[in-house]
Parts: structure tokens; sequence; C-alpha cells
């Protein structure tokens, strides 16, 4: 398992989403550790939730507590959005802020859900929403309703309602599988007897690549996650890995080893223009579009040990990034592009860091011991990177800051190869 992107280069050189039916391990969150303050919010119940198959406030509350920095009041109120709010006693209660709402069902078969935000310290309204609803969305407008929450309290968007995508692997069977952020709703993108690596998501969330050894060697598909087509973009001689879209889609940066070692190359979603980026004695790879799209940041040895390097898609001279531990890999750049996350291995510990990119400080954000594949949530705020637990393959999540832990496992199999989907439109 461990660092399977990097040591495979080396040894070979709201959409509707149709999938196959969901797999029968559901995901397991495990908490630790909070933020650095955490802000105390109510959520009352909304009157007429009953009627849906999931409940609303249950599934709210649960985002709001996995994100660390929110601290939930308890109450027993259901209060409507059309309810009178007494600020002042909920201020007594502790709450900063309060949601309530309300759930209709309607003729079509739909359900109407309505939620209202108020500030109890300046006894204000923050927000108010409204949406008409399938019942088998239920899920997803809770999370649109933690994300709104989480927006106007913090400032900073909400990730409650994007979606992840991993690889199981159960006996002999590989899956890749996509969930909602919270582990819920998984389902089986692809199955296979050989394995499956390097997932990637598309900016839009409609696709998918990845690496696939179905014919006995790395090839790079990508797959549409709505029509459930697929297409191969490389098989060119030799190894072809480590997919990452360009931020407008319209490319990808892959590994190839069609002319020798492994080195850098760029090319088209559709399989066309292929193009050298990298030129070294050395083996190039792991290679990550910048934010901007300007840039590459991929992993070389041309040091020696594996580092952490970063090109201009135009080509040119590489500039070394990382320099602190003579094996460093896998990196991801933040939304932003101010934070690099990376796999150093000090000790003999393969373990999470982020590098501040602005001043070069350094942060070890993980205490165990055999970490893979960090991806970045869409708002910059978490990391999902893959570890073990137990002797098993499982996947946890870090806030930034190192202070709000989760570990999530899975009843039957590994979970590995994490990528953290964008936000939808």
């Amino acid at each position: 398992m461990r660092n399977m992107r990097y040591l495979t280069s080396i040894a070979v050189a709201s959409v509707g989403i149709a999938f196959a039916p969901a797999s029968q391990a559901q995901l397991r969150f495990d908490i630790s550790g909070v933020g650095a303050s955490q802000i105390p919010v109510a959520i009352a119940a909304f009157p007429g939730e009953e009627a849906m198959p999931q409940q609303i406030t249950a599934i709210v509350k649960a985002d709001l507590v996995r994100s660390g920095i929110f601290k939930l009041i308890d109450n027993s109120d259901s209060l409507s959005d059309a309810s009178a709010i007494n600020y002042e006693d909920w201020q007594k209660r502790g709450a900063n802020a309060l949601a309530v709402g309300g759930v209709q069902r309607l003729a079509d078969g739909r359900f109407d859900v309505r939620y209202r935000l108020f500030d109890t310290l300046k006894s204000s309204q923050l927000s108010a929403l409204s949406f008409g609803t399938q019942p088998q969305l239920a899920r997803l407008t809770a999370h649109k309703i933690a994300d709104d929450i989480y927006q106007k309290l913090t400032g900073i968007p909400g990730i409650f309602s994007t979606r992840i995508a991993y690889v199981t692997k159960s006996g002999s069977e590989y899956r890749l599988e996509v969930a909602d952020a919270d582990g819920e709703g998984n389902q089986v993108a692809l199955r296979s007897n050989e394995p499956i690596i390097s997932p990637s998501w598309s900016p839009d969330g409609g696709k998918v690549a990845y690496v696939s050894f179905e014919a006995k060697k790395p090839i790079i598909y990508i797959q549409n996650l709505v029509t459930r087509q697929r297409a191969v973009v490389a098989n060119f001689k030799g190894s072809n890995s480590a997919p990452s879209w360009s931020p407008d889609g319209q490319r990808l940066a892959v590994a190839l080893t069609r002319d020798g070692l492994t080195q850098v190359y760029i090319i088209n979603a559709d399989g066309t223009g292929v193009r050298r980026l990298t030129n070294t004695s050395g083996i190039d790879t792991e290679p990550q579009f910048s934010p901007d799209g300007g840039s590459i940041y991929f992993t070389s040895d041309r040091s020696g040990g594996p580092q952490i390097y970063k090109t201009s898609i135009s080509g040119g001279g590489a500039q070394r990034v990382t320099f602190n531990g003579s094996y460093n890999i896998s990196p991801r750049v933040s939304p932003d592009g101010k934070t690099l996350a990376f796999i150093s291995r000090r000790d003999g510990k393969f373990q999470l860091y982020a590098l501040d990119l602005t001043n070069g400080q350094e942060q070890r954000l993980s205490d165990t011991v055999k970490d893979e594949s960090p991806s970045f949530a869409p708002n910059g705020k978490y990391i999902m990177y893959a570890t073990e637990a137990g002797r098993r393959g499982s996947l946890a999540i870090v806030s930034v800051d190192g202070r709000v832990k989760q570990r999530i496992t899975t009843q039957v199999g590994d979970i590995r190869e994490p990528t953290w989907g964008p936000f939808m439109k």
C-alpha cells in the first residue's frame, strides 16, 4: 500500500450521477480534537421532517460536529421558519446562532424544505433558504443547509455537500467508489480484479481520471460519472500514471515512460496533444497543477532522494520546493496556492506534512506512520489522506492547523487512494 503512486512509477518506470449498486461497506467516522475556538450554535428540530426519508436536523448537526469548529447547544425545541425568535432566551442558553426550519410535503411528491439562520447576539437574521427537493435528495439538502451555516458563521465555504472518491479492496476485488463527504451514499463507479490507483476529480465534478491495471499494465482512463462511459487517455509503451487535471478541465498532467525513464507530460483530456514537460536523467512523477494553471508541482529524484519541485507549464528549469528530510513525495497544493501538502519519510515514518509556501514554515499534521495520497478539501481547510488502522487501509481527515482529526474506516476491506471532489455548481 505505502506510497503506491510513487513506487509504481519507479517499478514500471448538483449533477445526476449514475453508478452500479451501492457497496455494502459504509464508512465510519471517528472524530477527535476541536478547533482553536468553537462557535456555539443551536439547531431546532424542523417541524414536518419526520415525513422525509432522513431527518434534516440530524444530518446538519452531524456535519457541524464533524467540522470540529462548532459547539452544539442541546435543545429539544421544534421551531418553524415562521416562529418568533426569543433572542434573549437563546443567548441565555449559550447559543450565538440559531437555525430553524420546516418541511412540507408537496402534491408532486417533493418536499418544501425551508430554513433560516439567526445571530442571537445581534438579534438579526443571517440567512434564509428554501429548497424544493426530491425524497432521495434529503441528505444533499441537509448538507447544503450545513454548508450555509458554516459559511455564514465562518466566512468560508462549507464542504458538506461535496463528494469524495476512493479505492476499496476486498478480497481480490478493487472498487472505485464515490460517496458524500460524510461517507454516506457510497456507490461503485468501477469494479476490477486488478489494482485501481490515482483517482482524480475533474474540476466540474462530472468525471474522474484514474489508472487501471485491468490490461496488466497501468493505463489512464477518464470516466464520466453521469453516463458511466469511459475512455482511454494514455496507453503508451510502459507506464502511464498519476493523472492530474488542469484547473480548466481541458488537460491532464501525467507521468509516462514512453521515452525512457518516467517523466512529466501534458496531454489533452481527449488523449491528443501529448507534450513532454520535464527532461532529466532521473524519475519525475506525481505532477499536480497549481491552482492558477501556470505551474506544475512534481516529485523528482534528480537531487538523489525524491523531493518536490515546481516548474512552469511552458517548460524550462525547475525549482526545488522541499528541503527538510531526504524523502518527500506526493505534492498537493491548496486551492489558494499558499499551502503544499505532501508525504515525508522521517525516522522510518511516512507522515503528512504541510508547507506554507509564503514563508517556508512546515508542520507535521498526522500522528500515523504509513500515510499517503493527500487531497485538499475544496475550501482548503481540511486534508484527506490514506493511512493504516489495525493493519488495514483506512482514510483520515485533518484540519490544516492540525487540531481537528477524523478517522474513516470500513468493516470490510481496505480503503486507499482518496481524492476530494470540487464544489458543485
